[in-house]
């Protein structure tokens, strides 16, 4: 598996792997985002994550795949420091603010600054076609955060702050996603990077939130660790995901193609979470795909 990833850095076939890896990373973004959105605590849901997550990646980190170069071991660091600051940030958000409000704005402050950051760091440049497409696709995501905005009734008080700590976490979506792609390019074998990157990650959050745990009903602690093992193999494989296709391909382009995220959660929103789907919205979805492809289309 290693290999054959290796051989297609570079290669168009590479490139259109990276693409399929990035759209199923929306997908599953969109899941993760509603697994710590629902009806526990924020921070206990991503804490039962990552705790589930990382004994996951362990037996594949210390007996599976190759030991980390000690080049490696302070871009472990930098990772942990920058995910730690994500998760507080985004837990943060969603403890204010209504989901549908708070996850578009996560979702479109990250690309335009990950494109930036990919062209400081790697020398990725977009061409104008792309740059118009970056701008439909931010201007469906923004849509629906102002029109979410509007029509909810629940977090009004708390909207302002939620709001603000939205685009904080959307700076930081940009920042470990640029810096992610550094580090998993950084080793000879990407599945290295992975498994020791959600096993060092995994230990964060369910440090951060002990207390929390130990204010919790017990009733409550079973539907929460059952929710944290489906959140975990959903963040290994849209995390892991969008890291792999960072090494394939472009990485401003992996992140435009993830913020497709969006639309995926709006239907969740619809599907599962009750809300309504009017003309309005689906016309805001239409907005965020069509800038995903023009993105594409103009490279």
């Amino acid at each position: 598996m290693t290999d054959w990833l290796i051989s297609l850095e570079g290669t168009a076939t590479g490139q259109n792997v990276a693409l399929a890896f990035a759209l199923a990373a929306a997908i599953l973004h969109a899941v993760f985002g509603a697994l710590q959105k629902g009806r526990h605590d924020p921070w206990l849901s991503r804490a039962a994550i990552d705790a589930s997550y990382g004994l996951m990646a362990a037996p594949f980190a210390f007996f599976v795949v190759p030991w980390p170069e000690p080049h490696m071991w302070p871009i472990f660091l930098g990772a942990f420091l920058i995910h730690a600051a994500y998760k507080v940030l985004q837990a943060m958000a969603y403890s204010r603010g209504a989901y549908t409000v708070v996850y578009p704005v996560v979702r479109g402050t990250g690309p335009l600054f990950t494109v930036i950051g990919a062209w400081i760091l790697f020398g990725e440049t977009f061409t104008p076609g792309q740059w118009l497409g970056l701008a439909v696709l931010l201007g469906g995501i923004y849509g629906f955060a102002l029109y979410n905005l509007r029509t909810i009734t629940l977090d009004r008080d708390t909207m302002v702050p939620a709001l603000g700590l939205a685009v904080a976490t959307g700076l930081f979506v940009a920042l470990y996603t640029t810096y992610d792609a550094y580090g998993i390019r950084a080793t000879a074998d990407p599945f290295t990077f992975l498994a020791w990157f959600f096993f060092i990650d995994g230990f964060f959050m369910p440090i951060w939130t002990w207390r929390r745990w130990s204010a919790l009903p017990r009733g409550e602690i079973t539907g929460l660790m059952r929710r944290g093992v489906i959140g975990g193999l959903v963040a290994i494989v849209s995390f892991g995901g969008i890291m792999l296709a960072t090494r394939l391909g472009s990485v401003g382009q992996a992140a435009v193609l993830r913020e497709t995220s969006t639309v995926f959660a709006a239907l969740i929103g619809w599907l599962m979470l009750g809300e309504r789907t009017g003309p309005r919205r689906l016309a805001l979805m239409a907005l965020i795909a069509a800038g995903a492809v023009i993105v594409q289309l103009a490279a």
